[in-house]
């Protein structure tokens, strides 16, 4: 019987949650669309499932049409949980990737009831307190509030100027968002929940849960667990602390047993491709390294592969490139950005709004197109070089990749770097089954994180 069905608002936190639900020991699959019960039934049994999306990149409007048929499938499911998975940084705006649009939107197939919210993802080093968001920085190892973060505050897209995570929320949807923080949380099981029907019973639309420990996130699991007993299926947002939350309280409470080692082994390979298209500090230093261990660098120029004229001929140049580097025996990057002063940036937003876009439509317009490009690029390169190993930086860039390479499902291999497993492709083009694919935000991993996944792990 499934325990969870999740939905995640791109691909590399999909698979976030994924891993999270995999090594605590539950069959879980990662499909790209809906599954059928029949592609359920065949790829179960499961105790649980994700659909990875991409309505972080969507505008309101395109959330209107996109997420309502996939609710009413997750809500069809017979998951008594169903989760809203999206960044642990929360990173999201009225304009683009509006969580606060996708809670309302999700009351029209799971009814009005509270919509619980969970804040930190301790084990990835982000903290809820008092509803507001801290997450450590990979670039100083320090950790900073998420409106003073060196990489959220200049995100390139959703910039993160607020930590009150309750106003972030209300700035995207007319919702009455009430806090239960950490310290409600150690008062005791009758204290908390008796505390979160207060609020629920106060109006509340949307509960934010605090988090700074794991011992906070069993108790959410224990309280999320209570709330889907009255009324299923209970719709739940929130980053893959949910997933911690929760399989620390079926553990604690003996639904599931103890987790697998089977995850921490990976082996080496020869040769791997890289795409990176973010723009983080963070993933500048991991493309110096990687070129630095002998990865042959390609600089993507995203503005020609967004010029309507001459972008197939600049793709074929790219694949070109690639195939001669791989043929050679190299590990390949492709990257369309070394850190956020990249003036290839500005070049690609400036290349959209000359075909007439206004500025903040053509930078999200170039980034999802460019996305779909690469995607092809990928593609053609994997069909005429096939390898084992595929590694993508950049969350909405991985999403657009991965959907064109269209895989039937992705499996947990093996532990990589937190929130970014390296997975195995179901697929029956031969080219793509089997392929390892790992999938990372921008913010994800150490600075050696390519040249780790090329090396393995023994």
């Amino acid at each position: 019987m499934l325990k969870l069905a999740f939905y995640g608002d791109d691909f590399t936190g999909s698979t976030d949650a994924l891993e999270v639900l995999a090594f605590a020991g539950l069959r879980t699959a990662l499909f790209l669309e809906p599954p059928s019960a029949q592609t359920l039934a065949q790829a179960g049994p499961l105790d649980a499932f994700g659909i990875a999306g991409d309505s972080r990149a969507m505008t309101p409007g395109e959330m209107d049409d996109a997420l309502p048929p996939v609710f009413d499938a997750l809500a069809a499911s017979g998951a008594p949980i169903v989760h809203y998975k999206v960044c642990s940084t929360f990173d999201s705006s009225p304009e683009i990737g509006s969580i606060g649009r996708a809670m309302q939107i999700a009351r029209r197939s799971f009814g009005h009831r509270a919509i619980p919210v969970v804040g930190g993802t301790p084990s990835l080093r982000r903290y809820c307190a008092f509803g507001h968001l801290f997450a450590r920085s990979a670039t100083d190892d320090q950790v900073h509030r998420i409106d003073r973060h060196p990489i959220m505050r200049a995100h390139p897209v959703t910039p993160m100027h607020e930590s009150d995570l309750r106003l972030h929320l209300a700035a995207q949807a007319s919702l009455n968002i009430a806090s239960l923080p950490f310290t409600r949380l150690e008062n005791g099981p009758e204290s908390s929940a008796a505390h979160l029907q207060t609020l629920v019973s106060g109006g509340a639309e949307a509960v934010l849960f605090d988090s700074l420990t794991a011992a906070h996130l069993t108790e959410v699991g224990r309280l999320l667990t209570l709330q889907a007993a009255t009324s299923t299926p209970l719709f739940v947002v929130g980053p893959s602390s949910v997933e911690y939350a929760l399989s620390r309280q079926w553990r604690a409470s003996g639904g599931i047993g103890a987790p697998s080692p089977v995850f921490e082994r990976f082996r080496r390979v020869e040769r791997v491709l890289a795409v990176s298209a973010s723009a983080s500090p963070l993933s500048a230093q991991q493309i110096d390294l990687a070129v630095k261990a002998g990865f042959a660098e390609f600089a993507v120029q995203a503005a020609a592969l967004l010029d309507e004229p001459r972008w197939e001929l600049a793709l074929r140049q790219l694949v070109s490139e690639a195939l001669r580097q791989l043929r050679l025996g190299k590990s390949v990057i492709l990257h369309t950005a070394r850190g956020p002063r990249d003036d290839r940036i500005k070049s690609a937003v400036a290349a959209m709004h000359a075909q007439g876009l206004q500025w903040e439509q053509a930078r999200h317009e170039a980034g999802r197109r460019l996305g779909r490009r690469l995607g092809l690029a990928t593609r053609q390169i994997l069909r005429e070089e096939p390898l084992e190993r595929l590694l993508l930086s950049g969350g909405d860039t991985s999403s657009q990749i991965v959907k064109t390479l269209a895989p039937d499902a992705l499996l947990v291999v093996a532990r990589l770097t937190p929130g970014a497993p390296l997975c195995r492709v179901v697929s029956d083009q031969p080219w793509l089954d089997g392929l390892e694919v790992a999938l990372k935000g921008g913010q994800m991993g150490d600075a050696n994180f390519f040249d780790t996944a090329r090396a393995g792990r023994t």
